[in-house]
């Protein structure tokens, strides 16, 4: 059994990590000096509580892969996978079913409860159309052998600032990625039952990526999802709802200065009383 981590922010669990755990500025300012590769998975897991994977969606992993990772990091580690591109970069989504099984059926099933949600990301260029993404969303799967999935999208056009959207996937019980960053769409209305936000937005010039006042205010802002909140001060298409039940959080410190996102994510850690595993 791998060591738990010490943790305890608010009525839900709020988790928070990185993009991978392979980069290569990271082995000067976050791994410990030569520290071999095969092991940077098991020290990232220690530091963070979450990491959010890329690579499953360029190609298909096998399931020795997955088996490895789980058995790698701690007991309440968990890991966000993002879904092969091959089922949302088309141009008719209701034709995904294929690619969408072939990605379920990869092997993900070997992480066990450290399966986080699962990220569907859209390309900045795909416009909604209800009726195709009610399709796509009719198509993912609730679970892999007998484990219960959690989806989250990405969507990146401005034609997803809809109504229309929120309402459709409320109704697929979908949450929906919130991002801080200038260049894509930033609204966040909460559709499913957690909350998954992508902070992009990290200086170079700042030993912690973000001020500390910008963390503080991440901080609260997570802790007001997790006790079934939405927070007041981020764009929303619709006024802030009345308090719902408590709910998962993920936050994850994905791009811009990207060197500086393990300390980001450790700050905003600290912040919440995390504990790293030893």
């Amino acid at each position: 059994m791998t060591p738990a981590s010490t943790f305890a922010p608010a009525p839900h669990r709020i988790r928070a990590g990185v993009g991978g755990w392979t980069f290569e500025p990271w082995r000067s300012n976050f791994f410990p000096p030569g520290l071999p590769h095969s092991r940077e998975l098991e020290y990232a897991s220690r530091k963070l509580s979450a990491i959010e994977v890329n690579g499953t969606y360029y190609g298909t992993l096998k399931p020795a892969s997955f088996k490895k990772w789980h058995d790698e990091t701690p007991d309440d580690f968990v890991f966000s996978l993002k879904a092969s591109r091959y089922a949302t970069n088309r141009r008719v989504l209701a034709e995904a079913g294929d690619s969408i099984q072939r990605f379920i059926d990869s092997g993900i099933s070997e992480l066990g409860r450290k399966l986080g949600p699962i990220v569907w990301q859209f390309m900045p260029g795909k416009v909604f159309d209800p009726e195709d993404f009610e399709a796509f969303l009719a198509l993912l799967p609730k679970q892999v052998d007998g484990r219960a999935l959690r989806h989250v999208v990405d969507v990146r056009h401005e034609s997803f600032m809809s109504p229309d959207y929120l309402a459709l996937a409320r109704r697929y019980k979908v949450a929906t990625v919130f991002t801080d960053a200038d260049k894509f769409p930033s609204f966040a209305d909460l559709t499913g039952d957690f909350a998954y936000t992508r902070l992009m937005m990290s200086d170079a010039d700042l030993e912690t990526g973000y001020e500390g006042s910008a963390l503080d205010a991440w901080a609260e802002r997570a802790r007001q999802w997790a006790a079934g909140n939405a927070p007041a001060d981020l764009p929303a298409l619709e006024d802030v709802p009345a308090q719902g039940q408590p709910r998962d959080v993920f936050v994850y410190f994905i791009n811009g200065a990207k060197e500086r996102a393990p300390a980001a994510a450790m700050a905003f850690l600290d912040r919440l009383g995390f504990k790293p595993a030893v």
